[in-house]
């Protein structure tokens, strides 16, 4: 028995003592509890529906159950209980009236009251409820209908089981506890989902319980929904694409189960990879529209969506622009950008911003000193691309002509004059020569784009010093310029040595109007080494300028080799066939003069005689130092041991044998460190002068 049923039966003896203390008195007749009035009892067990009572010892006691008497006893007599018959298996009465249930039964689940009556003393009474439980087993959840929509009215989970008795039902989504609402509503052994949509996909749980067994049982739902709105996307994505790109296109929606895309372009395409449509090398004539249908296949539900796609090509190249003269009076602006499709839209804001035509476009205007000079756009609009192009008009810029001169195969001079303008539109050149419009005859030639004219004549005297003018026009304006041949001269004349000055190179130019076939390079001085520098022919002076080379009318330089010790002198003549011109400014190489040649020999002859002194004076110097360096050694003579001991400041030196003159240096005797009887001759008995150093000059 529980503790909570210890205590209730203390407090109905408490109470019946407490009863009997205040009412003894007045022999009141009480009954009590001896146990909870709220029973609960699995079914199969014993159970009793304890009470105490006080007031009469054999008081006559009545079970009811619910307003039905089951059990009517005399306490204290021998007479036994009146039982239905039906219930004498189940129902006993004890002595002290309480009731007992002997493997009670889920029918005994009911309130039951006891009466206690005696005559003289009136009625008592008291209620129990009593409980009977199955343990809850083998509970199975299903869902009505068996598949739940989005959108459909309701959706009711409910759950069965084997046996068992629920005191309690809690149901749970997603783990939270379900209240009823306006979107669940909880029944009797079932949960209503109302207007279910996919947000109620998830885990349903259902917990079962009494006071003897709980159970808890699952059922994942999942809400069918969609297709939603297709999403059609094309990649990589662009606003069209170009022939012979690749790409592909996506259909897809969002739904349970997954919907599946079935593509349209004309007619159905078949065998579309997971609502994939793959393109490669797509062409012009595959832009379209293209429809994709989404079904789901459980919910028979579909939608549709189309994408059109483009396709283009681009024009071939870039915009050309161009400027052209009318009558030599207009200016037509042109602006073109072939092919493509769609074709180009091609226009000039700058000078119509309401005019446009596709690939090919062209402006008139009267030339106006406003248009010169003026940059000019053209805007060249395609889907692929926006590009542009652009053109300057400008009057002819102020030029210089030039002129070359070259020898004919027959042996004529030929000098071109050529003039050529900066100009947009290209400027139209003409030629005069004095007072004429033209230059005549067939000394004179005009090349067929007129900026050339052409003159031959063996003789250069026959052009020289005459007036050619050349006259560049459009029609925004002209530039003149007039040419005076002259005949063959140099301008500039420059020489230029190597490091070393073993070679040299020889530079020149002529006047821009100079009419020249070729150039004598003269020399005067001594003969030039030949190309191996090996030597030369003549170490003379000579005294005139001699042709050594010569070069054409378009070289303007030359390299030779030469003697750097040697005097040179340069100059160049220019020619015009047989006829030349004045020479070049002479520029000089080599050693200086104004020495004669006496002055040269003495030259010659001191420097010899000026090394040879200071060789001698040298060794003068050397001989002299090594003297006092020597004077300073003395001879050590042999002497005796006193004297030995007397000079102790002397260093010993031995002399050099150049000093001594090879001769040997006298015997030390003090080395020997013989006795003075094992000497052959007495020691002597003076000390030697100091020693007198030779030297022997080599």
């Amino acid at each position: 028995m529980t503790l909570l049923g210890e205590f209730a039966k203390l407090f109905a003896v408490f109470l019946a003592i407490f009863s009997f203390s205040f009412q003894g008195a007045s022999c009141q007749l009480v009954v009590t509890p001896a146990d909870p009035s709220l029973v609960n009892a699995l079914a199969g067990s014993n159970v009793t529906l304890a009470v105490s009572f006080s007031g009469a010892d054999d008081p006559t006691v009545t079970w009811l159950m619910g307003d039905l008497p089951v059990v009517t006893w005399i306490i204290a007599t021998g007479l036994p209980p009146d039982i239905p018959e039906n219930r004498r298996k189940v129902l006993n009465i004890e002595k002290n009236g309480s009731l007992t249930f002997v493997n009670v039964t889920l029918e005994y689940t009911s309130n039951y009251t006891i009466e206690l009556t005696k005559s003289g003393l009136g009625k008592s009474r008291t209620t129990f409820t009593l409980e009977v439980f199955e343990r809850i087993q083998n509970v199975i959840l299903s869902a009505q209908p068996d598949v739940a929509i989005e959108g459909a009215e309701r959706f009711t989970l409910q759950y069965s089981m084997l046996q068992g008795v629920v005191q309690q039902q809690m149901w749970f989504f997603n783990d939270i506890e379900i209240k009823s609402n306006s979107r669940y509503t909880v029944e009797e052994r079932s949960l209503v989902i109302l207007g279910p949509n996919r947000l109620d996909s998830g885990s349903y749980t259902v917990l079962l319980t009494n006071p003897f067994s709980s159970v808890t049982t699952r059922i994942n739902v999942t809400v069918l929904y969609g297709p939603e709105k297709p999403v059609l996307e094309a990649l990589p994505a662009q606003p069209f694409y170009l022939s012979g790109d690749t790409l592909n296109v996506s259909c897809r929606a969002e739904g349970v189960p997954l919907p599946t895309a079935k593509w349209l372009f004309g007619t159905q395409i078949p065998d579309q990879f997971k609502g994939v449509l793959n393109l490669t090398n797509v062409q012009s004539n595959q832009a379209g529209n293209y429809t994709c249908t989404l079904v789901n296949e459980q919910t028979k539900e579909e939608l549709q969506r189309s994408i059109i796609l483009k396709v283009y090509e681009r024009p071939s190249g870039i915009p050309m622009c161009s400027v052209q003269a009318v009558n030599n009076v207009s200016l037509q602006y042109s602006c073109m950008w072939s092919g493509g499709t769609p074709k180009a839209v091609l226009s000039f804001p700058t000078l119509s911003d309401t005019s446009s035509r596709v690939e090919n476009f062209s402006l008139i205007f009267n030339a106006s000193d406003n248009l010169n000079g003026k940059n000019v756009a053209c805007m060249a609009d395609h889907p692929v691309e926006q590009n542009q192009c652009s053109i300057t008009a400008n009057n002819p810029m102020m030029f210089r002509p030039t002129v070359r001169t070259k020898v004919s195969s027959d042996g004529k001079i030929v000098v071109t004059i050529e003039c050529v303008s900066k100009a947009s539109p290209e400027a139209v050149v003409s030629w005069s020569q004095g007072n004429e419009t033209s230059p005549a005859g067939t000394t004179y030639q005009i090349s067929i784009n007129a900026t050339q004219l052409q003159i031959r004549d063996y003789n250069v005297s026959n052009f020289i010093f005459q007036n050619y003018t050349c006259t560049c026009s459009n029609p925004l304006g002209s530039q003149r310029r007039a040419v005076q041949l002259q005949g063959p001269s140099i301008s500039d004349f420059s020489l230029f040595r190597n490091h070393n000055g073993t070679i040299i190179t020889l530079t020149w130019e002529v006047p821009p109007t100079s009419v020249v076939t070729g150039f004598d390079i003269q020399l005067k001085g001594p003969d030039l080494p030949d190309k191996h520098r090996n030597s030369t022919q003549n170490r003379g002076s000579a005294n005139t300028f001699h042709t050594i080379h010569q070069e054409p009318g378009s070289i303007r330089s030359v390299d030779f080799f030469l003697d750097p010790s040697l005097t040179y002198r340069f100059r160049v003549i220019p020619k015009a066939l047989m006829t030349e011109g004045e020479p070049s400014e002479v520029q000089r190489t080599g050693p200086g003069e104004g020495l004669s040649g006496p002055a040269i020999a003495g030259i010659a002859a001191g420097i010899p005689c000026s090394l040879l002194f200071l060789v001698l004076l040298g060794c003068a110097i050397y001989f002299c130092f090594y003297w006092k360096k020597n004077k300073r050694r003395q001879t050590r003579y042999p002497v005796s041991r006193a004297v030995e001991k007397a000079i102790t400041t002397h260093k010993e030196v031995t002399p050099h044998n150049l000093l001594t003159g090879g001769l040997k240096s006298p015997p030390d005797y003090n080395k020997l460190n013989l006795n003075p009887s094992e000497r052959s001759m007495a020691l002597p008995t003076f000390v030697p002068p100091a020693p007198v150093r030779v030297a022997t000059t080599v």
